[in-house]
């Protein structure tokens, strides 16, 4: 599958705001958005008044780039959201919330989304005792997220949870930092998701 490979920081300042695609070094002072905090490019400085439909791609975009899907991925969730009972928007956080690999950074078993794709396809990452190697695999209430015994062991996984914060922790999941494991307690609500993302624009789009 095709993916991004390109320099991550020019993401987040081309949205213009800290999308935190590279885990703990977006809390430091080297953070591109902190040392140039304006769009990449010759024209990057210059102000120009977004239009409606400006800002519906935008936040289209932002939203593929903090999840790590591309176009015809984000689409297809879209369409299932679509499908579903309730608020379209809300439901398209909610598919995308459930992705494995959103799951194990949530868990804090890696520092960010890229890093988490990572560990999964390297097979570290167990779901109710089974290993999965598929980043886009969407988890269920009452899935327990696990380590495997060689991803235990990775120094990268260990820093990544001792360095964890229970406060971070959204609460339709919980974890047993030391025993490396956690538990989906159920399918997030629009408030127990924490993130920029205005929804109402992406369904603007995809409407017309």
């Amino acid at each position: 599958m095709a993916r991004y490979t390109g320099p991550v920081c020019k993401l987040c300042r081309r949205e213009k705001e800290k999308l935190f695609l590279k885990g703990e070094r977006c809390l430091t002072d080297k953070c591109a958005m902190e040392r140039r905090p304006y769009i990449p490019g010759e024209h990057g400085k210059r102000f120009s008044k977004p239009s409606q439909y400006s800002n519906q791609l935008r936040e289209k975009q932002k939203a593929k780039r903090i999840y790590g899907v591309l176009e015809k991925q984000f689409r297809r969730y879209y369409d299932i959201a679509a499908r579903q009972k309730g608020i379209t928007g809300e439901n398209l956080l909610r598919v995308l919330e459930t992705r494995l690999d959103n799951v194990v950074y949530r868990l804090s078993f890696a520092a960010s989304r890229a890093e988490a794709r990572q560990s999964i396809k390297h097979g570290h990452i167990m779901v109710n005792g089974q290993r999965v190697n598929i980043p886009s695999y969407r988890v269920k209430q009452d899935d327990v997220i696990g380590l495997t015994e060689h991803g235990s062991k990775v120094e990268r996984i260990k820093e990544s949870l001792k360095s964890a914060s229970k406060a971070e922790l959204p609460s339709w999941l919980e974890i047993d930092s030391k025993a490396g494991v956690g538990k989906v307690l159920g399918i997030p609500t629009c408030e127990q998701i924490d993130t920029s993302i205005k929804d109402k624009l992406i369904v603007e789009l995809y409407s017309k």
